[in-house]
């Protein structure tokens, strides 16, 4: 595929930043609102597509975006371009603590599917698509749905992924995760949906109806902090619309949560 050359620099934690550093002429993609700053040099341009393919006409750039609309992205991706002299920088990072994590692609095969909201960034070359799931069980209670994204190319592709970010290899064995722990896995690893025990443990067991497999040869990256479960915390926790949240630490503020203001 020969994508761009780019290197890179990871900065932070716990809100990590990538600094991308491109040579004059070098291109990476990124998802729309990404971007934090980039130095004098570099020009961004919305595209409706990846750019990988570059003779790809309107109707197929038309199916392309219907299916980055899919998955909840825009369906426009923003080009970053160094159009000056020397190596310049821009920098990218998710909206929500995590970690970012770079993959190289021509080292793990040429291909990563990963969560429909994990990719970042990319070089330019590398296609990003979506992936369907096969299995009915897996696509109706898998967590991600249907729609996976789908990471193609020889160069290098940038995820995040929420809370510490592990990363286990499978040689034919299988790993049961909660579903939406799951951020990414290479080619040669088997998708599925499994019922969490019985139903008892279904109901109350607190960890979900149902429960990820992965089964095969390959890598597989999991999140400890899925933005959904932290955005379910902050709701539960959030005053209600008009209301206030007075002595929040105490029993009197927990009382008078019960019996209002």
């Amino acid at each position: 595929m020969n994508s761009h050359e780019v290197d890179y620099e990871v900065f932070g934690d716990d809100m990590q930043i990538v600094e991308v550093e491109l040579d004059p002429g070098e291109t990476v993609i990124a998802e729309a609102g990404a971007m934090n700053y980039m130095e004098e040099g570099i020009t961004f341009e919305a595209k409706m597509g990846d750019g990988s393919e570059p003779q790809q006409g309107f109707v197929q750039k038309m199916i392309s975006a219907a299916g980055r609309s899919l998955t909840g992205e825009s369906i426009f991706m923003t080009h970053f371009t160094n159009e000056g002299f020397g190596k310049r920088r821009v920098a990218f990072a998710a909206p929500y603590p995590g970690k970012i994590i770079p993959l190289d692609l021509a080292e793990i095969g040429g291909s990563m599917t990963c969560q429909k909201d994990a990719f970042l960034c990319a070089a330019l070359g590398t296609k990003v698509s979506i992936a369907f799931q096969k299995r009915l069980g897996a696509g109706f209670f898998g967590g991600e749905g249907f729609i996976l994204q789908k990471l193609v190319g020889d160069g290098k592709a940038f995820v995040h992924a929420g809370g510490t970010v592990i990363k286990k290899e499978l040689r034919g064995e299988t790993l049961r995760v909660d579903t939406g722990c799951l951020v990414a896995f290479t080619e040669g690893i088997e998708y599925n949906i499994e019922r969490a025990g019985s139903l008892k443990s279904m109901f109350f067991g607190g960890e979900g109806l149902f429960l990820a497999t992965l089964k095969g040869h390959g890598t597989v990256l999991l999140q400890s902090l899925p933005f959904s479960r932290l955005a379910d915390r902050v709701i539960q926790h959030a005053p209600a619309a008009g209301g206030s949240n007075k002595g929040e630490g105490s029993v009197l503020g927990g009382l008078g949560n019960l019996f209002g203001d």
